[in-house]
Protein backbone atom coordinates (compact mmCIF):
# COMPACT_ATOMS: atom_id res chain seq x y z
CA UNK A 1 0.00 0.00 0.00
CA UNK A 2 0.91 3.65 -0.79
CA UNK A 3 -0.51 4.63 2.39
CA UNK A 4 -0.73 4.09 6.23
CA UNK A 5 -4.00 4.42 8.35
CA UNK A 6 -3.12 5.77 11.89
CA UNK A 7 -4.59 7.61 14.67
CA UNK A 8 -5.00 11.63 13.42
CA UNK A 9 -2.84 14.47 14.56
CA UNK A 10 -4.14 18.01 15.35
CA UNK A 11 -2.20 19.58 12.56
CA UNK A 12 -4.33 17.43 10.06
CA UNK A 13 -7.43 18.28 11.58
CA UNK A 14 -8.43 21.08 8.98
CA UNK A 15 -7.42 18.88 5.59
CA UNK A 16 -9.71 15.58 7.37
CA UNK A 17 -12.94 17.91 8.21
CA UNK A 18 -12.52 19.87 4.32
CA UNK A 19 -11.87 16.13 2.87
CA UNK A 20 -14.96 15.21 5.09
CA UNK A 21 -17.27 18.13 4.13
CA UNK A 22 -16.00 17.86 0.09
CA UNK A 23 -16.75 14.14 -0.07
CA UNK A 24 -20.69 14.81 1.08
CA UNK A 25 -21.10 18.14 -0.48
CA UNK A 26 -20.05 17.08 -4.00
CA UNK A 27 -21.03 13.63 -4.05
CA UNK A 28 -25.06 15.28 -3.09
CA UNK A 29 -24.64 13.35 0.66
CA UNK A 30 -26.29 16.42 2.27
CA UNK A 31 -29.98 17.41 1.42
CA UNK A 32 -29.55 21.06 2.33
CA UNK A 33 -25.70 21.37 0.89
CA UNK A 34 -23.49 24.39 2.28
CA UNK A 35 -26.95 25.55 4.77
CA UNK A 36 -27.08 21.51 6.35
CA UNK A 37 -26.34 21.41 10.12
CA UNK A 38 -24.63 18.52 9.57
CA UNK A 39 -21.42 20.16 7.82
CA UNK A 40 -20.09 21.71 10.88
CA UNK A 41 -20.14 18.28 12.55
CA UNK A 42 -18.56 16.79 9.41
CA UNK A 43 -15.43 19.68 9.32
CA UNK A 44 -14.85 19.25 13.30
CA UNK A 45 -12.24 16.40 13.57
CA UNK A 46 -11.32 18.75 16.63
CA UNK A 47 -13.93 17.68 18.72
CA UNK A 48 -14.72 13.97 17.15
CA UNK A 49 -11.43 13.20 18.19
CA UNK A 50 -11.58 14.34 22.21
CA UNK A 51 -14.89 13.02 21.90
CA UNK A 52 -14.18 9.51 19.50
CA UNK A 53 -11.34 8.03 17.39
CA UNK A 54 -10.49 9.54 14.43
CA UNK A 55 -8.64 7.38 12.16
CA UNK A 56 -6.84 8.75 9.17
CA UNK A 57 -5.36 7.70 5.82
CA UNK A 58 -1.86 9.21 4.95
CA UNK A 59 0.25 9.27 1.38
CA UNK A 60 3.34 7.67 2.27
CA UNK A 61 4.63 8.62 -1.12
CA UNK A 62 5.19 12.38 -0.18
CA UNK A 63 6.84 13.39 2.12
CA UNK A 64 4.19 15.71 3.26
CA UNK A 65 1.88 12.95 4.02
CA UNK A 66 -1.16 14.07 2.53
CA UNK A 67 -4.31 13.10 4.20
CA UNK A 68 -6.13 10.64 2.08
CA UNK A 69 -9.21 10.15 4.01
CA UNK A 70 -10.78 9.02 7.43
CA UNK A 71 -13.25 7.83 9.68
CA UNK A 72 -14.94 8.08 13.33
CA UNK A 73 -15.08 5.07 15.40
CA UNK A 74 -17.01 4.81 18.92
CA UNK A 75 -18.07 2.22 21.36
CA UNK A 76 -21.61 1.75 22.28
CA UNK A 77 -23.32 3.99 24.25
CA UNK A 78 -20.68 6.86 24.03
CA UNK A 79 -21.58 10.35 22.66
CA UNK A 80 -20.96 9.77 18.97
CA UNK A 81 -22.85 6.28 18.98
CA UNK A 82 -25.89 6.73 16.58
CA UNK A 83 -26.89 3.23 16.86
CA UNK A 84 -24.27 0.97 18.63
CA UNK A 85 -25.88 -0.11 21.78
CA UNK A 86 -23.61 -1.42 24.81
CA UNK A 87 -21.56 -4.59 23.47
CA UNK A 88 -21.13 -3.01 20.07
CA UNK A 89 -18.92 -0.55 18.24
CA UNK A 90 -19.98 1.90 15.48
CA UNK A 91 -17.73 4.06 12.73
CA UNK A 92 -19.11 7.18 10.86
CA UNK A 93 -18.27 10.20 8.21
CA UNK A 94 -16.18 7.77 6.64
CA UNK A 95 -14.54 9.89 3.37
CA UNK A 96 -11.80 9.54 1.13
CA UNK A 97 -10.78 12.32 -0.96
CA UNK A 98 -11.77 12.52 -4.49
CA UNK A 99 -7.95 12.01 -5.66
CA UNK A 100 -7.54 9.07 -3.59
CA UNK A 101 -10.35 6.94 -4.65
CA UNK A 102 -9.84 3.58 -5.97
CA UNK A 103 -6.65 2.72 -4.44
CA UNK A 104 -8.30 1.24 -1.52
CA UNK A 105 -8.30 3.70 1.34
CA UNK A 106 -12.21 3.40 1.99
CA UNK A 107 -11.68 -0.23 2.62
CA UNK A 108 -8.53 -0.65 4.66
CA UNK A 109 -10.12 2.72 6.89
CA UNK A 110 -13.31 0.07 7.45
CA UNK A 111 -10.67 -2.54 8.50
CA UNK A 112 -9.24 -0.52 10.81
CA UNK A 113 -12.46 -0.02 12.30
CA UNK A 114 -13.06 -3.76 12.11
CA UNK A 115 -9.57 -4.01 13.89
CA UNK A 116 -9.82 -1.90 16.06
CA UNK A 117 -13.36 -3.18 17.34
CA UNK A 118 -12.12 -6.53 17.93
CA UNK A 119 -10.08 -4.95 20.39
CA UNK A 120 -12.38 -3.46 22.48
CA UNK A 121 -13.07 -5.36 25.14
CA UNK A 122 -17.08 -7.30 25.32
CA UNK A 123 -17.59 -5.99 21.72
CA UNK A 124 -19.74 -8.08 19.71
CA UNK A 125 -20.74 -6.61 16.86
CA UNK A 126 -19.53 -3.49 14.60
CA UNK A 127 -22.21 -1.44 13.24
CA UNK A 128 -22.90 1.30 10.87
CA UNK A 129 -25.67 4.03 8.86
CA UNK A 130 -25.22 4.67 5.65
CA UNK A 131 -27.12 6.80 2.92
CA UNK A 132 -29.11 4.37 0.25
CA UNK A 133 -27.74 6.23 -2.50
CA UNK A 134 -23.82 5.18 -0.98
CA UNK A 135 -23.56 2.53 -3.04
CA UNK A 136 -19.94 2.61 -3.50
CA UNK A 137 -19.87 2.24 0.26
CA UNK A 138 -22.42 -0.55 0.46
CA UNK A 139 -19.97 -2.47 -2.03
CA UNK A 140 -17.10 -2.02 0.18
CA UNK A 141 -19.05 -3.50 3.46
CA UNK A 142 -20.55 -6.22 2.27
CA UNK A 143 -17.44 -7.00 0.63
CA UNK A 144 -15.83 -7.38 4.14
CA UNK A 145 -18.75 -9.18 5.77
CA UNK A 146 -21.14 -6.83 6.82
CA UNK A 147 -24.81 -7.30 6.56
CA UNK A 148 -27.99 -5.51 5.94
CA UNK A 149 -29.98 -4.62 9.16
CA UNK A 150 -33.05 -3.39 7.95
CA UNK A 151 -34.93 -3.90 11.51
CA UNK A 152 -32.33 -1.15 12.66
CA UNK A 153 -33.18 1.30 9.87
CA UNK A 154 -33.62 4.93 10.93
CA UNK A 155 -34.11 8.67 10.06
CA UNK A 156 -32.17 11.18 11.80
CA UNK A 157 -33.92 14.32 9.86
CA UNK A 158 -37.36 14.65 11.40
CA UNK A 159 -39.87 15.88 8.36
CA UNK A 160 -38.07 14.50 5.78
CA UNK A 161 -37.73 11.09 3.96
CA UNK A 162 -34.18 10.16 5.14
CA UNK A 163 -34.11 6.51 6.22
CA UNK A 164 -30.57 5.66 6.65
CA UNK A 165 -30.00 1.98 6.00
CA UNK A 166 -27.78 -0.40 8.66
CA UNK A 167 -25.36 -2.43 8.49
CA UNK A 168 -23.44 -4.96 11.12
CA UNK A 169 -20.91 -7.20 11.40
CA UNK A 170 -20.49 -10.06 13.62
CA UNK A 171 -17.02 -9.97 15.39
Amino acid sequence: MDFTIRAVRPEEYAALGEITARAYLDDGFLSFGEDDAYLHLLRDVARRDAEAEVFVAVDTTDAAGTVLGGVTFTAGGAEWADIAREGEAEFRMLAVAHAARGRGVGEALVRACVDRARAVEGCARIVLSTQRTMTTAHRVYERLGFVRSPERDWNPVQGLDFTLFTYVLEL
